[in-house]
């Protein structure tokens, strides 16, 4: 039986790992773009034609491939679907897609299908200069209403903070024109929006749970795989862990499920993974929206593997290749799993990295744990500080039998890589 090809484009680094640590002996996978996050690959940003880029892969795998994905919320979720409606292969409508990244926009989809569920909201440009365009009263939080990664997310409390959060260096100002402009050049293709991502969407504050919902849809049909809880840092709105399964109440899942059904249909989506995320507040008993992510949320896939016996890279795999996904579910004896974040507040590199026989002793000691360095110095640390408030420099999921075993092994894991607790906090 012939393996089938995959187009894989932006592929993150949970991908790439999934891949090549699963039975994928019957896809064969090809690779399209550029690293984002490492020098010298990150360069091409700065020339980077996303309609040339779409052109490129239409010319080149037209008849040559069988499904096309991306996980990568910056621009390879948009350009996969512009791909696959051109080449006729299933994916995500591509106005869907720029509806539900385009923060202003999907709010107001948002609000036209649900308005219950969202907070009040206005749309100002980056170079706002009086506290009368903005639109809503301090404190607000502002966002990009293209961003991710909760690049330039923050809680602002006055008119005055939100001018010294908007002041950029030309260099930072041109690493921010270059990440929207993809999006705004593709944007006009599939839908007639008049705002483009040199904008900022400001909210008023929500408070409780997040809770992250995730499935995919099939022609119109929505299939849930699970809800995992999102923990902060104590004090602050960093995450520190993504944990499956979620706490919350088994009726407020329930009321997320039917919200989540309720946006997709009513939005068209009719085919694709989804991410979903929202907000539970036991002391009003609301469920608010925050956004939705028109695809896998790849870091958090392995939770379900590791709890449920489910591989939703497979599924994905299934989905854009025209198949029914089949999530066979299996007893992994894991009753809990976690995206464990190591993140800093101080604002200064570690003060030892781990070398990599340190890393490769880790993952043979735990090779069921995926550990993912993100080490940073000089001005791209500075950087990720500013634009962020911290920055993490290191993921490990991981599952077990319960909480308490989960925890020791984390330390473990975080003891084998040399990384004190004073650096968690």
């Amino acid at each position: 039986m012939a393996r089938k090809r995959i187009l894989v484009i932006f592929p993150k680094e949970w991908d790439r790992e999934e891949f090549a640590r699963g039975d994928y002996a019957d896809y064969e996978f090809v690779y399209e773009g550029f690293d984002l996050f490492r020098f010298p690959s990150n360069a091409h940003l700065l020339i980077f034609d996303a309609r040339r880029f779409v052109e490129r892969l239409v010319r080149r795998w037209r008849g040559r491939i069988d499904g096309v994905f991306s996980n990568n919320e910056y621009f390879g979720a948009l350009i996969a679907a512009g791909v696959a409606e051109r080449l006729g292969l299933p994916g995500t409508p591509p106005a869907v897609v720029v509806t539900a990244q385009q923060k202003y926009y999907a709010r107001l989809e948002q609000r036209r299908i649900a308005p219950e569920a969202v907070p009040e909201f206005s749309v100002f440009p980056f170079d706002v200069r009086d506290p009368s365009e903005v639109g809503l009263p301090f404190p607000l939080y502002v966002k990009p209403v293209r961003a991710t990664f909760s690049v330039l997310v923050r809680r602002i409390e006055n008119f005055a903070q939100l001018r010294r959060h908007l002041t950029f260096s030309w260099f930072e100002e041109l690493i921010i024109r270059r990440l929207v402009r993809p999006f705004n050049d593709l944007m006009p293709l599939y839908t007639d929006f008049t705002i483009d991502a040199h904008h900022l969407i400001a909210e008023t504050p929500l408070a409780g749970q997040e809770v992250n919902v995730d499935g995919y849809v099939r022609d119109g049909r929505v299939v849930f795989l699970g809800l995992c809880d999102a923990v902060m840092f104590r004090g602050t709105d960093q995450f520190e862990r993504f944990v499956y399964p979620s706490r919350v109440p088994a009726a407020v899942q329930q009321r997320m499920r039917d919200l989540a059904g309720r946006l997709l249909t009513g939005m068209g989506y009719r085919h694709g993974f989804f991410n979903i995320e929202m907000i539970s507040n036991p002391a009003d008993d609301r469920i608010m929206l925050i956004e939705l992510n028109p695809r896998l949320a790849s870091q958090l896939a392995g939770l379900y593997k590791r709890v449920d016996g489910i591989n939703p890279h497979r599924m994905l795999l299934e989905l854009c290749t025209g198949e029914v996904p089949q999530a066979a579910p299996a007893h992994t004896g894991c009753r809990i799993a976690a995206s464990l974040v190591s993140r800093r507040f101080d604002g200064r590199p570690l003060e030892r990295e781990p070398g990599a026989a340190e890393v490769a002793d880790v993952r043979r000691r735990y090779p069921d744990a995926e550990i993912m360095l993100y080490l940073k110095r000089g001005q791209a640390l500075a950087r990720e500080m500013k634009w962020l408030g911290s920055y993490r420099y290191a993921v490990v999921n991981m599952g077990s039998a319960s909480e308490e075993a989960l925890e020791q092994r984390y330390a473990e894991i975080r003891r084998g890589l040399q990384f004190s607790e004073e650096q968690r906090l």
